[in-house]
């Protein structure tokens, strides 16, 4: 042990540890689907902050690991935006910097049971302060929310219900706090076995206790998912296969057919012979065909992505533009001071732009659906709102295609299972190239997803429900607790500042005489 802690005494021997240590919980998140390593996955990176010889060397431990974290969970982005991957990884790092501080204040040397025990508490708020700041689109959105791993957890679903993804984020962190104190803090390991059995009992109370989504019936919806197109005139033949593949579901009782994002390359009002095809696939199919339209519009500037609802009879008039756009792929935040990514990654070389609000669809026999456009599934207020004004079902365009061979669709198309059991509304996650999945009211899979490698059309019968959860009704309340966590704790350190005794600055000694031999006089004489 004296060995390693001269080793770990080397402050970049103990940065790559850091870096190493958060990079641990991706392992979590599909597609290795670990789920449950997500329970131990922050212990080494807890440690390693408690040890620290320092706070600013704890705080840095943080930065560190956050550095890890964000360059895990977004190492697909590499071959696209090569160094500013890392650029972007290490700025958003930064926002660790107070959690490993806060590790160090609360897990150092041998703490108190009453510290430990707070530590369960405000580690976990102050994992959401950070969850909470990095969800700001202008950052990137909450892609990586570490309760997102749970997705597949029948359990984690039910508390998702409650409290959303935040919850679990906030019970997964306070399990590794235990966790840790149980490893390497003697004599106060009560609090932790405390803390564990009040995870299990949440868990618990939510399962027997939270309002199940209570269902009315059921709507076959297809999903139309053409695969890899490339070459010249990839929008054209896209169109064409897709076409195909929806011309296939005639006779199915279809009552919704959803395309992928970017499944129309030409916008329809300038492309009417489009429009005409589109709509009569709705008439032999017998259902309305979402679209999902990437052009420039002719009454009105600029680039959108659309979610356009064509009926029997062409565009209904339907139409959601995308709000929230993927920084780098679609916009270059302050272009003037980051336009630099463009030359040397796959970063947008126009902004597209954005739509003003969301909307809910009425695409007959009942149904009404609230589009959702790519990486807007990862933002849970999204979803709430939609279920709020009445979608009875939720409808994902998007396409990861960019992505193909990386660990990103399954990662994303995961995420529908959270929105679902969030709202207590039946997810449907369409792609152009996979993985598209469908999720039930409750967050289960329904029927087989789509892999990478398919291109078909598939019908899904998908159980719709009605109710309120709570997290729709009260919305993100774990995140406003953890605020109040995180300022009481303000206000009691700065109280403490100011009641701590300030220590007296010793009274100068004066100095002594010297005779003119240079030895010093002796009093008295």
């Amino acid at each position: 042990m004296e060995t390693f802690g001269r080793w770990l005494g080397s402050p970049w021997r103990r940065s790559v540890l850091a870096v190493l240590a958060g990079a641990l919980p991706m392992l979590a998140f599909p597609a290795p689907a670990l789920w449950w390593f997500a329970y131990g996955a922050l212990v080494p990176w807890i440690l390693l902050a408690r040890c620290a010889p320092t706070g600013r060397r704890a705080a840095y431990d943080g930065w560190c690991g956050g550095l890890g974290f964000m360059l895990a969970v977004h190492h697909w982005l590499l071959p696209s935006l090569h160094v500013f991957t890392v650029v972007l990884a290490a700025l958003l790092g930064a926002l660790w910097l107070p959690w490993g501080w806060l590790v160090r204040r609360f897990l150092a040397g041998r703490p108190s049971a009453g510290r430990a025990a707070a530590a369960l508490v405000v580690l976990p708020s102050g994992w959401l302060a950070v969850e909470l700041v990095r969800s700001w689109q202008g950052l990137g959105g909450p892609w990586g929310m570490l309760g997102a791993s749970q997705w597949q957890v029948a359990p984690a679903l039910r508390l998702a219900s409650v409290g959303g993804v935040w919850l679990l984020s906030f019970l997964v962190v306070a399990v590794n706090v235990a966790v840790a104190v149980l490893v390497a803090v003697r004599g106060v390991r009560a609090p932790a076995v405390a803390g564990l059995a009040a995870t299990a009992a949440v868990t618990s109370a939510a399962w027997a206790w939270a309002p199940r989504p209570d269902v009315d019936g059921h709507v076959r919806i297809a999903v139309v998912q053409p695969g890899m197109v490339d070459g010249t005139e990839s929008g054209q033949r896209r169109f064409d296969r897709e076409e195909q593949l929806t011309r296939g579901l005639a006779g199915q009782r279809v009552d919704l057919v959803v395309w992928g994002e970017s499944s129309v390359g030409f916008d329809l009002a300038q492309r009417p012979d489009l429009a005409r095809r589109i709509a009569a696939l709705s008439r032999e199919v017998g259902a309305d065909v979402l679209v999902n339209v990437d052009a420039r519009r002719s009454d009105r500037p600029g680039i959108y992505k659309s979610s356009v609802l064509v009926g029997p009879d062409g565009p209904t008039g339907d139409r959601y533009d995308k709000m929230r756009l993927v920084p780098f792929g679609e916009y270059v935040p302050a272009r003037s001071l980051l336009g630099w990514a463009t030359s040397v990654g796959k970063a947008a070389g126009e902004d597209r732009r954005r739509g003003d609000e969301q909307v809910v669809m009425d695409v007959g026999h009942g149904l009404r659906v609230g589009p959702l456009v790519c990486f807007e599934t990862a933002f849970p207020d999204m979803s709430r709102h939609l279920a709020r004004d009445g979608a009875g079902v939720l409808l994902a365009q998007s396409s990861t295609s960019t992505f193909q061979h990386s660990w990103a669709p399954a990662q994303h198309a995961s995420l529908g299972a959270l929105r679902a059991a969030e709202t207590g509304r039946p997810m449907v996650h369409a792609t152009l190239t996979g993985v598209s999945a469908v999720y039930g009211p409750g967050g289960q899979r329904v029927g087989p997803w789509l892999g990478t490698d398919a291109s078909t059309a598939r019908v899904y019968d998908v159980p719709t429900a009605h109710g309120v959860t709570p997290y729709v009704r009260y919305g993100d309340w774990p995140v406003h607790a953890a605020l109040l966590v995180l300022g009481a704790l303000c206000v009691s350190e700065g109280v403490r500042a100011l009641l701590r005794p300030r220590r007296r600055a010793p009274a100068p000694s004066a100095a002594r005489a010297r005779t003119a031999r240079g030895s010093p006089a002796r009093p008295g004489r």
